[in-house]
């Protein structure tokens, strides 16, 4: 956008800062919207990020100097890291567990759908006169947050954080309206129940984890000791492999270079010799469409395949693509007007890099540390390998400029070899978690975390009375069952 370049006059370090900053805000976003969501409510914490997401937005769509920008993209990246953790977290604890994951899936697709909008948007207002280039595109994003804002105003709070804060029959009520239930039915149907009860025995589990291990038992529940011990728990020697699966995955997932080329794509695009800010920016913008496209036979075959074998080959392919495009741009750089050829054979490579992340370690990287956890740890893990994320993509946004502006070959060959220690990463250190149960996780991790899990959740189970609630329902079916079959026979 020529009036946005002409107006700011930004170094490279102007520009990396720019662009981190809203990592860097997205990082103590999530971190703190975690303990204010568990204090508050899903809900309540929703709202007051769309709040902060829309002042930021505003700031930067109203700006007057760098400052500006670069403050509005810090305060706007606190919402979006405050809803990157609480869009999700909500999503799963008010989801029936059929469609859970089917939902969780959906989000990912969501994201990447808004980063094709997103680019596209700026580039159909490019060649407006003025500032409204680029205020456009800043002020569009402040819809999406107002109508998710006042869109959570008529959902329901999570009932799962209700029985958590020992509120079981406002949970209850809640609950009821999810699964389309009237207060009459909350009482007597079945299925409710015994969700509610399985909500209970959740609840029960994480807070006897939690406060009552060994020395820390003393710790009460919610307290700072309490809070500190249930993070230490992924340093212990049990889960400590599977905190470093889950944090190295964000590592190698950012330093892939995806959001190198999201970030910077006309940048990359014009280091790779194509020329007209048209064709760079169609052949940037195609980075998000190629992405956007390879992330559906993900969904349908990241189960059938597995995770490692996805790992190896996307690690694979996308070193591949980095080393060749760095081999070109050394040799070619000097003149490619004059080797036309070799650029689209780099821009080849880089839609190859893309297709490849989109069905390795895009999907992945937001499922392993999902699955590596036990039940009383995962909340944890997986916010501690979210904050991994945060981390490492704000460095990408930083040294970005400053990479490219120093050698461009040189920073392809930094992220081929981040692909390249991925593929031995993903051969020697991450087990197989594709259909893997609870129980069969402790054996691939050598581990007992998951069946002292498992054992302190089925007694809870007796204590509350959700096996005797299910004998009593499986009894009921079995007389009606038997009823319907004497009335037949008569």
């Amino acid at each position: 956008m020529k009036d946005f370049v002409a107006r700011w006059h930004l170094s490279a370090w102007d520009t990396g800062l720019m662009t981190a900053t809203l990592e860097l805000g997205s990082l103590i976003g999530a971190l703190t919207a975690g303990v204010l969501t568990d204090k508050y409510s899903r809900r309540q914490s929703i709202v007051a990020a769309c709040i902060v997401f829309c002042i930021g937005s505003a700031l930067q769509f109203g700006a007057q100097n760098p400052g500006h920008l670069i403050l509005g993209r810090g305060i706007g990246g606190l919402g979006v890291g405050a809803l990157s953790m609480l869009s999700p977290l909500y999503m799963a604890e008010i989801s029936p567990p059929e469609v859970r994951g089917s939902l969780m899936a959906l989000e990912q697709f969501a994201i990447v759908l808004g980063a094709v909008l997103g680019f596209w948007t700026g580039f159909f207002t490019r060649d407006i006169e003025g500032s409204a280039s680029w205020r456009i595109p800043l002020g569009i994003q402040l819809f999406p947050g107002f109508l998710l804002g006042f869109g959570c105003l008529a959902l329901p709070p999570s009932p799962r954080l209700l029985v958590a804060q020992g509120r079981v029959d406002e949970a209850l009520r809640a609950l009821a309206k999810l699964r389309l239930r009237t207060s009459a039915e909350s009482a007597t149907d079945p299925l409710l129940q015994i969700e509610m009860l399985e909500m209970q025995v959740e609840a029960a589990l994480v807070e006897q984890t939690a406060g009552s291990d060994g020395a820390h038992s003393v710790a009460k529940t919610g307290t700072l000791h309490a809070e500190l011990h249930a993070w230490g728990r992924l340093f212990e020697p049990k889960l400590i492999r599977r905190t470093l699966i889950g944090v190295v995955m964000m590592v190698f997932q950012q330093w892939s270079g995806i959001n190198a080329l999201l970030y910077y794509g006309p940048t990359l695009m014009r280091s790779l010799g194509l020329q007209g800010d048209s064709v760079t920016l169609m052949s940037a913008g195609g980075i998000g469409i190629v992405q956007f496209f390879a992330v559906l036979p993900a969904i349908v075959f990241i189960d059938r395949l597995g995770r490692r074998p996805l790992l190896r080959w996307g690690s694979t392919t996308m070193a591949l693509a980095h080393l060749l495009i760095a081999l070109l741009v050394q040799r070619y750089s000097a003149d490619w007007p004059a080797h036309a050829a070799a650029a689209w054979v780099s821009v080849a490579c880089v839609y190859t890099f893309t297709a490849a992340y989109g069905m390795s370690y895009g999907p992945i990287g937001w499922i392993l540390p999902s699955e590596v956890f036990p039940l009383s740890a995962r909340s944890k893990g997986v916010a501690l390998s979210t904050a991994s994320n945060w981390v490492n993509n704000f460095l990408i946004g930083l040294l970005t400029p400053v990479f490219m502006e120093r050698s461009p070959s040189g920073t392809f060959l930094v992220f081929a070899s981040a692909c390249a220690l991925g593929y031995l990463w993903s051969t020697y250190f991450v087990p197989e978690t594709a259909n893997v149960s609870l129980e069969e996780m402790d054996a691939v991790f050598g581990s007992s975390a998951g069946r002292e899990d498992v054992a302190l959740k089925h007694q809870i189970e007796e204590d509350l009375g959700l096996h005797d609630l299910v004998r009593q329902w499986a009894r009921e079916g079995t007389t009606t069952s038997g009823g319907s079959r004497d009335r037949r026979a008569d």
